[in-house]
């Protein structure tokens, strides 16, 4: 089976499902309300997501899985802050005039706390790539507070989530920024059908990219990529991970696979894209396919003891 990570074992297949029943924009100018709209999208995909959760097991089933009581309280108040999100920037919205989208139909890949679990630390990384990839987009500062503030509080669920499956939970040095486009190639897989009276966005899904490797990956490690469609010229595996853009020539093209080195720079969860160069410059018109989510265990950390005065 083609995979993103062990806990998105559903990504090949649900994504040939691409586009989603979200509405696209005829034009890509990005207004502050399309940001708005946009981010509640985002934040009905987790409220859904976690309440799904919450509905179907109990303290006792996560205890059952091997998660503590703790971790169980903690689940809940990420339930809350989701719930949150949605209602803050529903009323923002409402307050700038603008009819807030609905919900939508979601499909998620999880059969049991465990797989719970493990997807939403991918769910919440993607948040977090989300709002750290549109901040440079929102032109209003009152704006930009809010979605940093919000940014803050999906980091900390990141956290909560990777440390319960065993992942370091702050496994690179800076968050990794994702575009508009590219967070909705990977949202759009989990959702079937939308209210058709919800506003337009203004994205577009790339071309579907899978990951066929045992996750978590290291630096070094080699990746197998099963685009949806085979490039016809040239293409580069272009990693994404932190603040670091890193495009690799393949090691091998052969029977719809295209294989690639895990650069040493990358760590944590991050994201892989096909490109039709090196430039290390990703745009709409040199992206091929992805992104495809990839862990990547970090190397031993190293820091320089000495102090200064």
């Amino acid at each position: 089976m083609r995979f993103s990570t062990p806990s998105v074992l559903a990504l090949a297949t649900v994504a040939a499902a691409r586009p989603s029943m979200v509405k696209k924009q005829a034009t890509m100018e990005v207004t502050d309300a399309d940001i708005l709209q946009y981010a509640l999208t985002l934040e009905h995909l987790e409220n859904n997501f976690y309440k799904q959760a919450v509905s179907k097991w109990d303290e006792k089933a996560f205890t059952d899985a091997g998660f503590s009581a703790m971790f169980y309280n903690d689940l809940k108040t990420i339930t809350h802050d989701e719930e949150g999100h949605v209602v803050y920037l529903e009323a923002g919205l409402t307050a700038a005039g603008a009819s807030p989208v609905q919900a939508c139909n979601y499909t998620f890949p999880m059969t049991d706390p465990k797989s719970f679990v493990a997807f939403a630390s991918v769910v919440e990384g993607l948040g977090v790539s989300a709002y750290l990839g549109a901040a440079g987009l929102i032109t209003t500062k009152a704006y930009l507070t809010a979605a940093g503030s919000i940014l803050v509080t999906e980091a900390l669920h990141q956290a909560t989530q990777r440390g319960a499956i065993g992942e370091v939970p702050s496994a690179n040095v800076f968050g990794t920024p994702l575009g508009l486009n590219a967070v909705y190639s990977i949202a759009s897989a989990y959702i079937s059908e939308c209210p058709s009276s919800n506003a337009a966005l203004p994205v577009m899904a790339y071309p579907e990219l899978a990951v066929a490797s045992g996750m978590p990956s290291a630096p070094g490690a080699l990746v197998d990529l099963f685009p949806g469609m085979m490039p016809n010229g040239a293409c580069f595996a272009t990693f994404v991970s932190g603040l670091d853009i890193v495009p690799v020539k393949p090691v091998a093209v052969l029977d719809g696979m295209i294989q690639a080195i895990v650069p040493p720079m990358v760590s944590g969860q991050s994201y892989i894209f096909l490109t039709s160069d090196d430039s290390g410059n990703l745009t709409d018109s040199n992206i091929l396919a992805g992104p495809a989510i990839v862990e990547v265990t970090p190397n031993a950390p190293t820091f320089n003891l000495t102090i200064t005065k």
